[in-house]
């Protein structure tokens, strides 16, 4: 990708029927705002399948092309995954640079990881995706080399130079983060001998998990409205006084739909915490119309890790947002998963409403777990601060 800083770009999206495809584009929108790009126009359309050569086919192609000149516009934005093939044969007719929604994402990712095992993730990641596409990234790899003096056999093209390089790069990557992993692994043996009961916050990005995380534990871990502000895990440790010990709380990376699997598989050693955690904080945001289809994709991502058989609590967020005729008519409810039900609570991270009755079942999870005694038994009523706002009505919970 080019400078992205400034690059006006058109956004997108094919229709092929899926129940998720976003009509307006407005969640790649704000990827391409927060990679540094400037959506200046979007275009959709619909298809039975995508056409093997220009995924869009030729006449849709040429209105882009169009669309593109109108705008000034100096990038074109998929909202799915291209095929190498496509993504070179876009960008010959449109002549101008084409992306897609994986190379965004790890576009940003490569931006904001600050962490060693974050940067060596994103690292990985990048260098898998751009293997495949060698013949379009750069334009001498048609040059062969060899000879004496050179570097690679005789005739050898430099494509097949740089492939090797890569490939090099990926086995240097993978191994280097070999090692962070079992440093991890290390420190969590730690914590299990310390006989510590390990919670993950999970849940769609900007969803408000590291704002909690912040309220629960008190740290200042970065927080923003936005997509993706936080990329490396967090470990705190979080007191119970109702279970009279302390629990180690973790703040992770955000999921997303469509997240490119060689993500997936690069922040393995990061979404480890997920599955070893005892206790998954699942947080939602709660005025957003789609989390019906932001927990399924949560759901998938901890398929694909090995995390879904942890018990998880739901934690809708942001109560603060909804209006009055969304308010839930209690805070504490449970909400069906896969034919499963899993305990809800409503709160909000930011005002703190829900937030004592939150600490109140994670105490309550830890005694069941590890069979702490405690002073004081469970309450299972809710903080009287959100009760006298808001009394009590007729119905089931709006969300």
């Amino acid at each position: 990708m080019e400078d992205t800083n400034s690059a006006l770009t058109i956004l997108v999206g094919v229709d092929f029927g899926a129940p998720h495809f976003d009509a307006e584009l407005e969640e790649l929108g704000l990827l391409a705002q927060t990679a540094g790009m400037q959506p200046v126009a979007r275009i959709t359309c619909k298809r039975k399948a995508p056409d093997a050569a220009l995924f869009v086919g030729t006449g849709k192609a040429d209105e882009i092309k169009l669309l593109a000149q109108q705008m000034g516009a100096t990038e074109i934005l998929f909202d799915q995954a291209l095929s190498p093939a496509q993504q070179r044969n876009l960008e010959r007719r449109l002549e101008m640079p084409v992306n897609d929604r994986v190379f965004l994402i790890l576009q940003i990712f490569a931006q904001r990881a600050r962490s060693h095992e974050g940067k060596l993730q994103v690292e990985l990641a990048k260098l898998q995706y751009l293997s495949t596409r060698l013949v379009r990234r750069w334009s001498h790899l048609e040059r062969q080399s060899g000879g004496i003096g050179m570097r690679g056999g005789p005739g050898e093209k430099q494509i097949e130079l740089d492939k090797r390089i890569i490939s090099d790069s990926i086995k240097r990557t993978k191994e280097r983060l070999e090692k962070v992993k079992k440093q991890r692994s290390t420190q969590r043996r730690q914590r299990d001998k310390r006989q510590a009961f390990n919670i993950s916050l999970v849940g769609y990005t900007n969803a408000g998990k590291s704002t909690l995380f912040n309220a629960l534990v008190k740290a200042r871990a970065y927080t923003a409205d936005q997509l993706f502000a936080t990329l490396d895990t967090t470990t705190r440790q979080l007191y119970l006084g109702e279970a009279g010990r302390s629990v180690s709380l973790s703040d992770t990376v955000g999921f997303i739909r469509d997240l490119p699997h060689g993500l997936v598989d690069a922040f393995r050693a990061t979404l480890q915490e997920a599955v070893d955690a005892d206790l998954l904080i699942h947080v939602v945001d709660a005025a957003n119309p789609g989390f019906p289809e932001q927990i399924a994709e949560v759901q998938r991502v901890l398929k694909d890790i090995g995390a879904d058989s942890v018990q998880q609590l739901l934690v809708f967020n942001k109560l603060d947002t909804l209006e009055n005729e969304q308010q839930p008519l209690q805070l504490e409810d449970m909400y069906e998963i896969e034919g499963l039900d899993v305990p809800r609570l409503f709160v909000s991270a930011k005002t703190g409403v829900g937030l004592p009755a939150l600490r109140q079942y994670l105490a309550k999870t830890v005694q069941a777990v590890l069979g702490v005694d405690a002073n004081q038994a469970f309450d299972p009523r809710f903080d009287s601060a959100y009760s006298a706002a808001n009394p009590a009505k007729n119905g089931d919970n709006a969300p």
